[in-house]
């Protein structure tokens, strides 16, 4: 496939042979002239005289013969086995006296090579796949604070949001709990109030904020 910065595309690869075989270029000075090496030259020359213009176009890397690859009944050998004992490429590998990396290999290409996708006991598939990203939107909807139905202060205003704050907290003001043979419940002193909502406000405008002097703010 060719790529946004090869030397090369389809139509150099013919003004190539053009110039070899119609100008009559010698291989290394065509090669020059389009920034690649002579062997490059050669090769597409030679393509070009045995295959014609078809012989100029892009090819697959993948081999077309590969004599060591694993068989049909070795490859359902192996998923028969990950099928029935629910194990790894490190202890199939061993049971099939095959390498791990082969095993691996046969159990990626099957999309069985996660154990935690499926169910130990049964054997089911536990998780789902979308055909394309995007496909199913998970919305999370938990509220994790104390807002009022329809937006917090900002919709609402203060009033609204010191209500809840208060509800809140007179909640933490009921006696404790007592245990058999302890005090009574009017012995133990309640939980203080938490402070105000007016005390964390912001500092009043009239309050001195430049020359505060020796005796601070």
């Amino acid at each position: 496939m060719t790529h946004r910065t090869a030397r090369l595309t389809e139509f150099g690869r013919l003004l190539l042979v053009q110039r070899i075989t119609e100008l009559g270029w010698p291989p290394a000075q065509a090669a020059e002239s389009l920034g690649v090496s002579r062997a490059t030259a050669y090769k597409w020359l030679g393509r070009y005289r045995r295959e014609g213009p078809a012989g100029l176009a892009d090819r697959s890397s993948r081999p077309r013969r590969c004599p060591h690859a694993l068989s049909a009944s070795q490859v359902r050998r192996v998923l028969a086995a990950r099928r029935r004992r629910r194990q790894g490429p490190h202890r199939l590998g061993y049971h099939l006296a095959m390498p791990r990396s082969t095993v691996y290999g046969v159990l990626r290409r099957h999309g069985m090579s996660r154990l935690a996708h499926t169910d130990r006991t049964s054997g089911v598939v536990v998780r789902y796949e979308r055909e394309r990203p995007g496909e199913l939107v998970h919305l999370d909807v938990k509220k994790l604070g104390r807002i009022p139905d329809g937006g917090g202060h900002k919709v609402h205003g203060r009033a609204v949001a010191s209500v809840v704050g208060v509800s809140a907290t007179t909640m933490s003001t009921r006696p404790l709990m007592t245990a058999p043979g302890s005090p009574s419940a009017s012995s133990w002193t309640t939980r203080p109030p938490p402070p105000a909502l007016a005390s964390w406000s912001r500092r009043p405008a009239s309050s001195p904020t430049k020359g505060c002097g020796s005796s601070g703010c």
